[in-house]
Parts: structure tokens; C-alpha cells; sequence
């Protein structure tokens, strides 16, 4: 018995009843905003193949149903499908078929049914196979060109964000020399004009005035070089000259340049590099470190007078001490205003401030912090915080005994 012609005949209501069976599937969610058109695709042509394949007068026309299934397997990369709803589509179109075809399959011999059944499934399967080999293809085609693409952005950012840098720069530098000169002029006049003071009536007033020019300009300088310090370690031009360095004297020079600014305020400013009182310490600070010593002296000056600059009653204390693990640290413990929870996150990002804009200090740039960090990493080391709102802040600088150069780093890692 030939099912050819029974196939021939039913080729409308198995496509009707496949793409309705495909768009009630729940797990075929590519469906829900196709037409009907653009789920059925070349069905027709490829069951018009199969019943050549039935045929046992015709000859099978194989390569209309490998081509189709090759077309369909692109269309549904286009759509969206993954390989799963592929795969639910092929296996409705096994059951629809055979449901259809049920029928006529029980009136023919057992030998005619079993050959039907076997050439069916063997299209089913080559056209699975096929679909899904142009669909593969597909994917990794639009894999290639995503790859491109994100390769291209990635340059096209890297070279905007190079670019961004070199104009901050190169602004930074533009912007020092005629601020050098604002300055050094401002200081020349203030003292001619405080030599002059008997002489000039309106005297007290042009101090004044010049004396705030000065503060800006010096504020405004501050900023440009903390800028530009954040810059160079972000573009990599930021150099270590590491050589060894007697801690306890680094932190007393400091100490010496930043008295004055406590004296002022009423502060206590205490250092203790000769006891071990932190639980992680194991013993009193270190004789001497292989470090920057310039970075070194940056982070300390940096943590102390901006824990100076918040602090209004009680004191600053610095401690180092030796840790295990070839490690050091130093910490800035004061009884100022506290950083807040959500703040202590983003305390570290450049120009960022913690509080309102009310609690600002006129001297702040922001930038002080995010400077030590990047400092403390360049010198491979690491910086914590513990806070709270009106109690205090402790900064924590831990860092190696031994900064490695970035040759010894690279042969470390590898």
C-alpha cells in the first residue's frame, strides 16, 4: 500500500494542526509574537518532499528537505528560538504526522506500515539534523560578530577614556604655571603691602583681599595636583622607587609639619609605634621597610590631615605595628564626626564627600582619600575603615615588609 497520496491529501491539516499545536505549547515562548506564517516557514514544501519519500513510484526528492531544513533552522536563529523549542517543534511534528496518518497506516500490512513509519522518522531525523546544523552555524556567525563588536567598543572606550586622560592632564599642567604665578606674585605684594602698612590707609582691607586670592589659588593648586595624582595612577605612569625606609622617623616628620593644625584646633595628636595593643599585632612596629618612601609619607600626611580636618574636640592618634605574614600597618584613629554606613562604600570614589553639603569642609576637594587608596594598592598593600556617626574613624593601612618590584610581582604570580 502506498501512504504517498494519503499524506499528499492531509499535508493542509497537518501544517494547520502543527502550528496550532507549536503556539499552544507554553514552553515554545518564540512563538507568542510570530504570525502564523512565520511559525509554519517551508512545513509545505518539506512534507510535499516526504511524500516523494513515500512514494514507491516517484523519486524522493531529498534535497528540497534538506535545503528547507537548512532555511529553517536560520529563520529560527533569527527569531530568537533556543535549542530546546527547536527540538519541541520537531516533536509535535513526529506526533501531528503520525496522528494523522494513523488511519491509513492500520489499513495497510504490517511490513507496508513499518516501512512508512521507518522512512518517515528517517526525514524527522534528517531534518533535525540538518536544522540544527544551519542554526549552530548561525549563532556562532552572530557569537563571531558580537565578539567583534564588543572588541571594537572596547577599543573605541580605551582609547576615549585615554583620551580623557591626556586632556585632564594636559589641562592639570596648563592650569599650574599661570596659578604659580597667581600665587607667587600674591605672596610678593602681601609682604610689600605689609611693609607699606603705615603708609596706605585702606591697607587692612587690600590684605585682605590679597590674602584671599592666595587661599583660592592655593586651594585651587591643591585640587589641580590631586587630580593629577589620581590621573597618573589610573594611566599607569605612576613610578615606585623603593629604597628602605625608617618608619617611626617618616611618621615624626609628618607629625612635625601637621602639629601646628592640631595645636590650632585643641587636638591631641599622639603616636604610638612602641606597643602592640591591637589583638592582630605581634609585635612593635617595624625598624625599617623596603617601600616609596615619598608614596608612604603621601598616605600618612593625607590620613592624618584629613583626620585633623574632622575632628573638632578630643584627638588623633597614629599606631603601627608589625603583623604576621611579612606585614605591617598603620593606623589613624580620631574622635571626629564619623562616616556613615551608606557613605563608607563610596568613601574612597574621587570627589566624593560624605554628608550633605552643609557638613563640607571649604578646603575638601574630595580627593584626598581616593589618592590613599590608590597609593596603599600601588604600594601593594590594602586600606580598611571602621567608622560611626559622631563616635570616630579608624583608617588601616596594611602593607608588605617588602614591596616588590614589578618584575618579582609578574614572577610571583606565574
Amino acid at each position: 500500500m502506498d501512504f504517498s497520496q494519503a499524506l499528499n491529501n492531509k499535508i493542509d491539516t497537518i501544517v494547520t494542526n502543527w502550528v496550532e499545536a507549536v503556539r499552544q505549547d507554553v514552553e515554545i515562548e518564540s512563538t507568542k509574537h510570530l504570525t502564523y506564517k512565520a511559525v509554519r516557514d517551508g512545513l509545505p514544501f518539506v512534507l510535499r518532499a516526504l511524500v516523494t519519500m513515500l512514494s514507491q513510484s516517484e523519486e524522493s526528492d531529498l534535497r528540497t528537505l534538506v535545503e528547507k531544513s537548512l532555511e529553517h533552522g536560520d529563520l529560527r536563529a533569527e527569531q530568537g528560538y533556543d535549542a530546546e523549542e527547536i527540538a519541541r517543534e520537531y516533536r509535535l511534528l513526529r506526533q501531528v504526522i503520525f496522528s494523522s496518518l494513523e488511519p491509513d497506516l492500520l489499513l495497510g500490512s504490517p511490513q507496508e506500515m513499518l516501512r512508512a513509519v521507518r522512512l518517515i522518522d528517517l526525514a524527522i531525523d534528517e531534518m533535525i539534523a540538518r536544522c540544527f546544523k544551519s542554526y549552530t552555524l548561525h549563532r556562532l556567525h552572530e557569537l563571531h560578530d558580537l565578539s567583534n563588536q564588543l572588541t571594537l567598543t572596547n577599543q573605541e572606550l580605551s582609547r576615549m577614556v585615554r583620551a580623557h586622560q591626556d586632556n585632564l592632564s594636559h589641562l592639570a599642567h596648563e592650569l599650574k604655571n599661570p596659578l604659580n604665578s597667581i600665587i607667587g606674585y600674591s605672596n610678593l605684594f602681601l609682604r610689600q603691602q605689609q611693609r607699606k602698612n603705615h603708609e596706605v590707609k585702606d591697607s587692612s582691607a587690600n590684605l585682605d583681599h590679597i590674602e584671599r586670592v592666595l587661599r583660592n589659588g592655593q586651594q585651587l593648586l591643591r585640587l589641580i595636583n590631586d587630580a593629577l595624582e589620581v590621573s597618573r595612577y589610573e594611566d599607569g605612569t605612576m613610578k615606585l622607587r623603593l629604597e628602605p625606609t625608617d618608619v617611626r622617623s617618616l611618621i615624626n616628620e609628618v607629625i612635625k609639619v601637621l602639629e601646628p593644625s592640631a595645636c590650632a584646633k585643641e587636638l591631641q595628636l599622639v603616636v604610638d609605634c612602641d606597643s602592640a595593643s591591637a589583638s592582630s599585632c605581634v609585635s612593635l612596629a617595624p625598624d625599617q621597610v623596603l617601600t616609596d618612601s615619598l608614596r608612604l609619607q603621601q598616605i600618612v600626611m593625607n590620613l592624618i590631615s584629613n583626620a585633623i580636618r574632622y575632628t573638632q574636640s578630643g584627638g588623633v592618634t597614629v599606631t603601627c605595628c608589625l603583623l604576621a605574614d611579612n606585614q605591617w600597618s598603620i593606623s589613624v584613629r580620631d574622635t571626629g564626626i564619623g562616616i556613615a554606613p551608606e557613605d563608607q562604600a563610596h568613601i574612597f570614589d574621587p570627589f566624593f564627600r560624605a554628608g550633605d553639603s552643609s557638613s563640607y569642609l571649604p578646603d575638601s576637594t574630595g580627593l584626598g582619600l581616593a589618592i590613599v587608596s590608590r597609593l596603599v594598592k600601588l604600594l601593594q598593600g590594602e586600606i580598611q575603615l571602621v567608622s560611626e556617626v559622631g563616635i570616630g574613624s579608624t583608617f588601616t593601612a596594611i602593607f608588605p615588609l617588602s614591596v616588590k618590584t614589578v618584575e618579582e610581582a609578574l614572577s610571583s604570580h606565574s
